[in-house]
């Protein structure tokens, strides 16, 4: 580190220079001659909704809370995010637009206005104001501190009308010393949009310009001295604040009764104190972000409210009242929800009961009502209604907040005031199940699907109709939906084979042209999904069943006769179609495709124009069924008609196939292990596969086990034990599969014993490499950080790396051999992460020239594995990764000359390691900042400046200069200083 030789570095560490920077910039710190009055607000957003619509306009609600026995508050100063105030449009603030009075010490002002962004981006749009109410506990001061709110929103054409989460319950409450405290915001989003809960320290803006400057967004800090209110200094009377039973409606403990208190807010948006100890006002900020699902399925955080509330605690012996609300229910859009809501006061001993207030907030109040019947005692009912529209399907559940509320008092008094109890009640609607889907067969292996037409083609999103989604399986399934089931489920085997519009009522299925496979019977379900963003779903409809007749052409074997790198031979076998009545048409037959990857494009390897002619032996020069895979296609091809020059029809068989067997010999345990693999539209499931095997490369196969392998599974493997250590084995596998339709008139497959081999494969059993044991001979970071690398033309970014890796070999795994033909180098510049081989070497050391990263030096940093090869091309296991971390080093002079001598023309370090970032900032003696960059990590300062600070050659004056540089350096942690100091220019 570098030490500071002129007595001004003692003015900047001391402070002193910070204070005079500010107070020559013009900066105002927040004071007590403001009113000190302010105890919660929000802001609220959507985008316009005019009809000439402007996606850039934005039409916000901010809202207040105020105490009245103080100043009053006529306008507020908005700061809109993109660097402009609301002082360009009302120089002497935006005025209120309405206060109402809720309390003796609450008042609610509400301020209306709008702004037209410059274009698409993300905006923080704020409010500071000075003071917070005087007395909040749990900050340091408050009365001296601004009060902060701010809506996070994105602006963009795409996302269409938008708006931003709208807080229905008021942001002021009152809570009882040692009783659990529960406040829900009553989020709602218009747009159907998914909504987020946390909990955030209440905001402070400390500093403002004065005048602004031409684009200023405030920046925002926790308010000095900040605790969460259940935080354990809160005490009373000697008592820490701790856990009180807290019941659900089941009676089911909620809370870890004695222990600490609690701050909680859940995915409903409830909060829950539990529970408030020492009396007195309390502040905390509750942040509901909007999140949105995109055409891919994520979900993206497209904005946030940040509510500041204020909570008062109080000392009394009142009890909250008790609230029961229904069970979280699901409703078919168009149906009426009607149910009722119950309070009772008076619970526990001696607590006498009051009159219960019932309240309801949502976002769909209204339309929805809640209305109350009787306060009580003995109980409180009230009753929700909600006629259900279209409209109102959604994906997420809409939340309602019922809230009880006693009356220990008539009028209430300030020292025992009413408690509440609330529970928050979802209720989700989805769309009603597409009617009377029928099934009919028409020609050339088709069917049609017809269904009554659908009764919501209304979405939350203007002109964009809900989507019809049908399935399709073989053979038919039993499934009745739930109640709130939408769509269908995995689990029934259907497969989604086409989207359409809403308002269709038809859909011919002809497998994408390809054609139905006859002798098949296909059933089908649709249901309808809704567009985001609200999005949605409906119930499936009934199914729907049709059977083609006849029998499409079949593969039925690929068998591997021949095991060669070229002209192997495969043997392809099929079974012949079955027309629905009469005969096919000539001219007719067969197309034989193969594929070495296993999907499209296929080459054609002949062409049978018999309808009897179902077999071919694939003997290509190319077909090397040594190394490859090979799956085949068939389409079977006849006229139309029996006209002369007919069209042709086709239907394309599905693809199969040959079996590709994989071995891996473990010397060490002497055991080979079998993996063998394929792609085939009949079932090998139900009868064993048999496994053969020789010794040597020569001679006879004998069958040494079978192996009969799961239902559905594509890849199978089998353990040989009990080998000679040493000896050459080879193998081959065969499969037994079977068709599960057509069936015969008792019900039984009648293509059955369906044999085919794999390849054979050859391994020697021989002993693995031993593991080799890796270290990386670390940097010597000392002798790094005295190289003095002060030539202007040296450049920084280009510096090459060095890591040199010496190995040996371990003593694992039990019974590995010493014997090795070459060693594979791993590399990775991360932690973590996957490596990638860069090298191989015959030698136990090896010297690792660091690539350079096109974003950036990454330094010496990297991770390293090592393995072992025989001669055999048997490979060990992977080493233990060795790593080598970047050293973190930075100095910079003094002192700079740039005179165009070409000699320390820039400021720039004297040395340094690899680092990913530097923001420096240039200040002159005045505090006047004269230039800033986080571009080069290096920094390499010319002397430039702004306009107003530099001579004709556009360069700052000599003199002394202080920076402040933010060095991030590229080691694996990201490790971050900064760097303080002065550094004089001289030409």
């Amino acid at each position: 580190m570098q030490t500071l030789s002129s007595p001004k570095s003692s003015f900047w560490r001391s402070g002193w220079f910070l204070t005079f920077l500010l107070a020559g910039l013009g900066w105002l710190l927040p004071t007590a001659a403001h009113a000190t009055h302010l105890r919660a607000g929000d802001i609220q957003a959507k985008v316009d909704t005019t009809p000439t619509r402007n996606p850039n306009r934005i039409f916000f609600k901010l809202t207040l809370y105020r105490d009245p026995r103080y100043v009053q508050q006529n306008t507020i100063r908005v700061y809109y995010g993109d660097g402009k105030t609301s002082d360009l449009d009302t120089p002497s603030g935006i005025p209120k637009s309405t206060e109402v009075s809720v309390s003796p010490t609450a008042n609610v002002i509400t301020f209306y206005f709008e702004h037209t962004y410059p274009g698409s981006g993300r905006y923080t749009a704020s409010m500071v104001e000075a003071n917070r109410v005087a007395g909040v506990v749990n900050m340091t001061g408050s009365v001296n501190q601004t009060f902060y709110i701010s809506t996070t929103l994105t602006v963009d054409p795409g996302l269409g009308q938008n708006s931003l989460p709208v807080l229905k319950a008021p942001a002021i409450d009152a809570a009882a010393a040692g009783q659990v405290f529960l406040h829900n915001p009553a989020a709602y989003d218009a747009d159907g949009d998914s909504l987020g809960f946390r909990l955030m320290q209440s905001q402070q803006v400390a500093l403002i310009p004065n005048p602004l400057p031409a684009s200023f967004i405030p920046t925002p800090t926790i308010t000095s001295g900040y605790q969460y209110p259940n935080s354990q200094s809160f005490d009373a009377n000697g008592q820490n604040p701790r856990q009180v039973s807290f019941l659900d409606n089941n009676g089911n403990q909620l809370a870890n009764v004695g222990a600490n208190a609690s701050l909680t807010i859940n995915n409903r948006g409830q909060l829950i104190w539990n529970a408030p100890l020492r009396t007195g006002t309390y502040n905390v900020a509750i942040i509901v972000e909007e999140w949105r699902k995109n055409a891919l399925g994520a979900y993206i955080m497209r904005g946030e409210v940040l509510r500041d509330m204020q909570i008062d605690v109080v000392a009394t012996t009142n009890l909250p009242p008790v609230i029961r609300i229904p069970q979280d229910t699901c409703v078919i859009a168009g149906a009426v929800l009607n149910k009722s809501v119950t309070a009772v006061d008076g619970v526990g001993p001696n607590a006498p009961a009051t009159p219960i207030q019932l309240f309801a907030y949502s976002g769909i109040i209204p339309p929805a009502t809640f209305r109350q019947s009787t306060q009580g005692p003995p109980r409180a009912v009230g009753r929700f209604n909600w006629a259900t529209q279209c409209e109102n399907i959604a994906a997420q559940p809409y939340l309602v907040v019922f809230k009880a509320q006693d009356t220990p008092h008539t009028p209430a008094i300030a020292s025992d005031p009413p408690l509440i109890d609330e529970k928050t009640w979802r209720v989700t609607v989805v769309g009603p199940a597409p009617t009377n889907l029928q099934a009919t067969v028409t020609t050339n292996q088709r069917i049609l699907l017809t269904w009554a037409s659908y009764p919501c083609l209304t979405s939350s999103q203007p002109g964009v109709l809900p989507t019809i989604q049908i399935y399709r399986r073989e053979n038919s399934y039993p499934f009745t939906p739930g109640p709130c089931e939408t769509g269908i489920p995995a689990a029934a085997g259907y497969t989604r084979i086409a989207s359409i519009p809403a308002n269709l009522t038809a859909y011919t299925d002809d497998n994408n042209g390809a054609g139905l496979a006859r002798g098949r019977t296909y059933c089908y379900r649709i249901y309808v999904t809704f567009p985001l963003p609200a999005g949605g779903a409906s119930l499936a409809s009934n199914e729907s069943c049709s059977a083609l007749l006849g029998r499409s052409a079949q593969l039925t074997n690929v068998d591997v006769l021949t095991t060669a790198p070229t002209n192997g031979q495969i043997a392809i076998k099929w079974t012949q179609p079955r027309p629905n009545v009469g005969s096919f048409n000539a001219p007719l037959g067969y197309r034989l495709s193969r594929s070495s990857t296993g999907a499209a494009p296929f080459t054609l390897v002949t062409t049978k124009t018999s309808l009897t002619d179902t077999t071919y032996v694939d003997s290509a020069p190319a077909l090397n069924t040594q190394d490859g895979q090979y799956t085949y296609q068939l389409v079977f091809f006849s006229a139309a008609t029996t006209q002369p020059g007919s069209a042709e029809t086709s239907e394309t068989s599905p693809l199969a196939s040959s079996v590709r067997l994989g071995v891996v010999p473990d010397g060490n345990n002497n055991l080979n292990t079998l993996t063998w693999s394929y792609q085939v539209p009949w079932d090998n499931s139900t009868k064993p596969t048999l496994i053969f095997r020789r010794l040597g490369a020569t001679g006879p196969y004998a069958q040494v086990a079978t192996l009969t392998p799961s239902a559905g599974a594509s890849s199978v493997t089998y353990v040989d034990r009990g080998l000679t250590r040493g000896a050459n084995y080879c193998y081959y596998v065969q499969t037994n599969g079977q068709y599960t339709t057509p069936t015969n008139s008792l019900n039984q497959p009648i293509l059955t014993n369906l044999l085919n081999r794999s390849q054979e494969i050859c391994a020697l059993l021989i002993p693995t490499p031993c593991t080799p044991v890796l270290t990386v001979v670390p940097t010597n970071c000392d002798s790094l950080a005295n190289l003095d690398q002060r030539d202007s033309n040296l450049d920084f970014a280009a510096l090459r790396y060095q890591n040199r890796l010496r190995w040996t070999l371990g003593n694992t795994p039990a019974g590995c051999s010493g014997e090795v033909a070459y060693f594979r180098i791993f590399y990775r510049s991360t932690a973590e992460g996957p490596f990638t081989l860069i090298d191989s070497t015959t030698q136990y050391t090896y010297l690792h020239q660091v690539p350079l990263n096109t974003a950036g030096n990454t330094g010496g940093a990297g991770c390293y594995q090592v393995q072992a090869v025989n001669a055999a091309r048997v490979r060990s296991a992977l080493s233990n990764v060795a790593c080598q971390d970047n050293c973190a080093f930075f100095l910079l002079p003094n002192i700079f000359t740039p005179n165009g001598d070409g000699l320390n023309e820039r400021f720039r370090p004297k040395t340094a390691s690899a680092i990913r970032r530097t923001h420096v900032q240039i200040f002159n003696r005045w505090g006047r900042k004269v230039y800033e960059s986080d571009k080069d990590p290096y920094i390499n300062w010319d002397g430039g400046g702004p306009l107003n600070e530099t001579g004709a050659n556009g360069k700052v004056s000599n003199g002394l200069y202080y920076y402040l540089a933010e060095v991030e350096f590229a080691d694996f942690a990201g490790t971050k200083r900064t760097y303080k100091g002065w550094v004089e220019i001289v030409r």
